[in-house]
């Protein structure tokens, strides 16, 4: 004992020091290996969550793909076909031609002059009008459907705490949706008398002046149907055109709807109305009508003797031959697909899905 006891006090500073480092570095190291394991946590944590970002993106992207799939075979056919078929009824250039071709020898000069006059105006009108709207209507379809479909994605991913089971719910009153879509056909109907006369105002003052006897090139051609273009976009107050695409905002409120309804029909339609008066629109739509007048000069240059030069009496029966093409059906409409081509349509789109407000 006496040999501990001395021991100890011979000894005692070198093992507290000893005991206080060894207890010291046993803390230390406790330290550091629940740090290590916090580490380890957070980086599987971050690698969850990367992974689910992957995910999350991968299955938004085919969400995307799809909805551009669903308006190009199912909501955009219905639309075209309905506006087809109002442009013929509305726009009728058929009797005039009858009636030149019935009266040769019959009717007196002045009248036979009258009928061109009129056959001029209708015809440029007419194809006018139906590169506006096929162009137009191809575009708010789109708007409407991405909207939508964003709507839907963020609906079910809030509702079910992630991304999986899209399309297990249906969180959109299916009237509300009905009604949404349905609205792309107010060009076809409501739209379209107002639609006509501004179109002719415009296509009456780019004409003023041009003779029957006055020669078409190529570019008298395409200069000719841009400046109709430019005019009718630009007369009147700013995005005048909308109006004839949808709805105003007042219409779209319905009091016999609850107001769940009524509130969420309201916001389709007010965030596709800020959609298309935005100035990336504007941009979107002027590019595309200007890819789609040159494909139409082009095409009446294949079929024509155009490129040469072709007296405006004997180019006018030739543009009514060219309209079937634009108003045909989607899948076989070359005009449709331009616009789905194009570099800045597909941006403007891919921008449109990804930024809609959640």
């Amino acid at each position: 004992m006496d040999l501990v006891r001395g021991f100890w006090r011979k000894h005692r500073r070198k093992i507290l020091v000893t005991t206080t480092c060894l207890g010291s570095g046993y803390l230390l190291y406790k330290l550091y290996n629940a740090h290590t394991r916090k580490l380890a946590d957070l980086e599987r944590e971050l690698a969850n969550e990367r992974e689910n970002d992957e995910i999350i993106k991968t299955q938004m992207k085919a969400h995307f793909d799809n909805i551009q799939m669903i308006a190009d075979t199912t909501t955009l056919p219905h639309a075209m076909h309905h506006l087809s078929s109002r442009l013929v009824e509305e726009i009728d250039v058929s009797s005039i031609m009858d009636k030149l071709s019935k009266g040769k020898g019959i009717l007196i000069p002045s009248e036979k002059l009258q009928l061109w006059n009129e056959l001029k105006i209708l015809s440029f009108t007419r194809m006018v009008l139906s590169l506006w709207s096929v162009t137009m209507l191809s575009l708010y379809i789109r708007v409407q459907v991405n909207i939508l479909g964003r709507h839907l994605y963020i609906d079910t991913a809030r509702g079910l705490g992630s991304s999986h089971l899209l399309e297990e719910l249906d969180l959109i009153d299916r009237n509300d949706e009905q009604k949404f879509l349905a609205s792309a056909d107010f060009l076809a109907t409501s739209g379209m008398p107002s639609l006509i006369s501004n179109m002719q105002g415009a296509v009456k003052e780019v004409l003023k002046g041009k003779q029957l006897k006055d020669v078409f090139t190529t570019r008298v051609l395409q200069e000719t149907v841009m400046r109709i273009l430019d005019v009718f976009m630009s007369t009147g107050s700013p995005h005048h055109w909308v109006d004839y695409l949808m709805m105003s905002q007042d219409a779209t409120t319905d009091v016999s709807s609850s107001d769940a309804t009524v509130t969420k029909f309201h916001q389709l339609i007010t965030e596709t109305r800020e959609v298309v008066t935005s100035n990336d629109f504007t941009n979107v739509a002027e590019i595309s009508l200007k890819c789609c007048a040159v494909a139409l000069v082009e095409e009446m240059e294949t079929q024509t003797g155009l490129a040469t030069g072709m007296q405006l009496a004997k180019l006018l029966p030739q543009i009514e031959k060219t309209m079937p093409e634009i108003s045909a059906e989607p899948s076989k409409n070359r005009f449709l697909q331009l616009i789905r081509d194009l570099p800045e349509v597909k941006l403007f789109f891919t921008l449109l899905y990804a930024n809609m407000p959640q």
